[in-house]
C-alpha cells in the first residue's frame, strides 16, 4: 500500500514538472514574445490615440397614454401604471439603432465625409448615398446599447477620438430617436383627418336641423307623437261615449216598446164622479097620459059600446100608459163624470220623452261615430308625419353624435400634437450626453492590458513551440516514445 502511494506521488510530481518544464526550456522565447507583444500593444494604442466615450441614458415609461386613433368612441381609463415589458424596451432599442435614424445622425455630424488621410481611401469615387449607408452601418456597430438589470433604462455609449464628436453623435441620436418614437407611436395626419370629418358632420348636422325645421313649418305640426297620444285618449273617450249611447239607445227602445204596450191596455178616460136619481118627470108625464087616456075612455064608453073600436083603442091606451108607468117606476137615472186617466197620461208622457231621448241618443251615436272616424283619420295622418319626423330626428341625433364624437377626437389629437411638439412622450433622456473629459482607457490600464495580453501570448507561444519540438527533454519521454529503459542521462550545460 505504501509502494502504491509512492508511485502516485511520483506521478503527481512528474505531471507538475512536465507542466512547468516547457516554460523553463523556452524562457528566451517567452521573454522575446512578451516584450514584442507588449511593445506592439503600447505602439498600437499610441498610434490610435486616446478614446473618449460619451454616455446617455434613456428612460422608457408609460406616463403618457395616447387615445386610440379610431372612429369609435373610446374612453380613456386612468389605471395604475403597469411595468414596461422587455419587448417594449427591445423595440425602443431597435428604433434607436434603426438605419434611418443612424443615417440622419451621420449627416448631422458629417461622418460621411471621406478622410483624406485614410489608408483605405479608394481612388474610385463613391456616391454620397453609399458613403452615408456604409458609415451608418459602421456607426451601428460602434454604438453600444445596454439595458440596466431590473430597470427600464437603456444605456447608450459611443466612443471616438474626438470628445466633441462623441458628444455630438449621442446628442443628435437622442433628438432624432425621440422624434422617431413620437412619429412611430402616433400616425401622421390624424388631426387633419378628424378636423375634416368634424366639419363634414357639422355641415350634415346643420342640414338635418334645417330639414326638421322646414318639416314642422310645412306640416304645421310640432309634436305629432304627443298629438297622436292626445287623439288616442280622445278616441278612447269617444268609444266609451259610443258604448254609453248604444246602451242608452237600447234602454230607450225597450222603454218605448213597454210604454206602447201599456198604452194599449190602459183606458184614456176614467170616471171621477157618479150619482143616481128616479124618473119623476117621466112618471108625471106617464100619469098625465094615463089620466088623459082614462078620460077619453070614459067619454067613449058613455057614448059607445065597450066593444066599439074607439072604446077598445082607448082601453089599449090606458093599458099602455099603466105599463109605461110600471116600467118608469123601475127605471133609475145614473149620472157619471169622466176625465183623462192619469196613468194613461203618465205613460203617454213617458213614451214621448223616451222617443225624444231615443232620437237624441241616436243622433249622439251617429255624431260620435263620425268623430271617431275623423280622429282616427287624423291619427293615421299624424302617424305618417311622426314616422317622417322620427326619421329626421334620428338623422339629427346621428349627425350630432358623430359631430360630438369627431369633435372630441379632434381635441384629443390637438392635445396629442401639443404633447408631441413639447416632446412629452413615453421615453425621456434621463441622462443627457456630455462632452467627455477623460479618455476611456488611461495609460496605467493600457500597460496592465499590454502585460496581460503579452503574458498570455508568450505562454501560449512557449507551449506551442515545446509541443512542436521533436527532441526528447526527459527520460520519461524516451520511455514513452521508444519503449526502452534509460540507463544514464547526461544534462546539457551551456557554456558561459
Amino acid at each position: 500500500m505504501n509502494n502504491r502511494f509512492s508511485e502516485n506521488k511520483d506521478a503527481a510530481d512528474i505531471s507538475m514538472r512536465d507542466l512547468v518544464a516547457p516554460l523553463f526550456r523556452k524562457k528566451r522565447l517567452i521573454l522575446l514574445t512578451f516584450l514584442g507583444v507588449f511593445a506592439a500593444v503600447i505602439l498600437l494604442f499610441a498610434l490610435m490615440g486616446p478614446k473618449y466615450t460619451s454616455h446617455m441614458a434613456i428612460l422608457v415609461n408609460r406616463e403618457r397614454l395616447d387615445p386610440l386613433v379610431s372612429t369609435e368612441a373610446t374612453t380613456q381609463m386612468v389605471t395604475t401604471s403597469t411595468p414596461v415589458s422587455p419587448e417594449e424596451v427591445n423595440s425602443e432599442i431597435e428604433l434607436l439603432t434603426s438605419r434611418d435614424v443612424l443615417e440622419k445622425v451621420v449627416v448631422a455630424n458629417g461622418l460621411e465625409k471621406p478622410k483624406k488621410s485614410s489608408w483605405f481611401h479608394s481612388s474610385k469615387p463613391i456616391s454620397e448615398e453609399d458613403r452615408i449607408a456604409r458609415t451608418a452601418t459602421g456607426l451601428a456597430k460602434k454604438i453600444k446599447t445596454n439595458v440596466t438589470t431590473k430597470t427600464n433604462v437603456i444605456e447608450v455609449q459611443y466612443s471616438s477620438g474626438d470628445p466633441k464628436l462623441a458628444y455630438g453623435v449621442l446628442k443628435s441620436l437622442g433628438e432624432l430617436y425621440t422624434a422617431k418614437h413620437v412619429a412611430v407611436h402616433r400616425p401622421a395626419g390624424s388631426y387633419d383627418f378628424f378636423a375634416h370629418e368634424t366639419q363634414r358632420y357639422k355641415d350634415e348636422l346643420d342640414s338635418a336641423e334645417a330639414k326638421l325645421r322646414n318639416f314642422s313649418r310645412e306640416n304645421d305640426v310640432a309634436a305629432p307623437d304627443l298629438q297622436r297620444t292626445n287623439l288616442a285618449l280622445q278616441v278612447a273617450t269617444s268609444i266609451g261615449i259610443q258604448h254609453l249611447a248604444e246602451q242608452a239607445i237600447a234602454s230607450d227602445e225597450e222603454r218605448v216598446r213597454n210604454d206602447q204596450s201599456q198604452l194599449t191596455s190602459t183606458p184614456q178616460r176614467s170616471a171621477t164622479q157618479q150619482s143616481t136619481a128616479a124618473a119623476d118627470k117621466l112618471l108625471e108625464d106617464l100619469n098625465a097620459t094615463l089620466l088623459a087616456a082614462q078620460t077619453k075612455r070614459t067619454q067613449m064608453a058613455a057614448k059607445y059600446d065597450p066593444s066599439f073600436p074607439l072604446v077598445t083603442e082607448a082601453d089599449q091606451e090606458v093599458a099602455q100608459a099603466k105599463a109605461a108607468i110600471v116600467e118608469a117606476e123601475k127605471t133609475r137615472y145614473v149620472t157619471e163624470t169622466t176625465d183623462r186617466d192619469p196613468t194613461f197620461e203618465l205613460i203617454r208622457e213617458d213614451l214621448v220623452k223616451s222617443q225624444e231621448d231615443l232620437a237624441a241618443q241616436r243622433a249622439n251615436l251617429a255624431a260620435t261615430k263620425r268623430s271617431i272616424q275623423a280622429i282616427q283619420g287624423q291619427m293615421v295622418d299624424l302617424d305618417q308625419k311622426s314616422i317622417s319626423q322620427n326619421d329626421l330626428l334620428r338623422e339629427v341625433k346621428a349627425d350630432e353624435d358623430n359631430y360630438l364624437l369627431y369633435l372630441s377626437k379632434r381635441e384629443q389629437e390637438r392635445t396629442t400634437d401639443a404633447l408631441d411638439s413639447t416632446r412629452i412622450a413615453n421615453v425621456a433622456i434621463a441622462v443627457p450626453p456630455a462632452i467627455p473629459v477623460l479618455p476611456t482607457y488611461g495609460w496605467p490600464l493600457i500597460i496592465i492590458a499590454g502585460i496581460g495580453v503579452a503574458g498570455v501570448l508568450s505562454l501560449s507561444t512557449a507551449y506551442a513551440a515545446d509541443y512542436f519540438d521533436s527532441s526528447f527533454h526527459t527520460p520519461a519521454q524516451v520511455v514513452d516514445m521508444l519503449g526502452i529503459p534509460v540507463v544514464v542521462t547526461v544534462s546539457k550545460k551551456k557554456s558561459a
